[in-house]
């Protein structure tokens, strides 16, 4: 048995990531800029400083991603 077919699936599917991720980006911005301004001067960055932030980037990933996707 070989784990070549195995390795052929997921080159396949991470080449789609680019293109199903590329719905996400008002989210990756968004996220980039609360991160930036909270980690911006001599400000510490906070355990769940942008979590309102990160969860919408990792909820429109999981769509883009999810079942039915590509």
């Amino acid at each position: 048995m070989s784990g070549r077919g195995v390795w052929l699936r997921t080159r396949a599917r991470l080449r789609r990531f680019p293109a199903l991720l590329a719905g996400c980006g008002e989210q990756a911005a968004a996220y980039g800029r609360c991160v930036a301004a909270a980690a911006g001067g001599t400000a510490e960055l906070r355990r769940d400083a942008c979590l309102e932030e990160f969860r919408a980037l990792r909820e429109c990933f999981a769509r883009a991603v999810g079942p039915g996707a590509g």
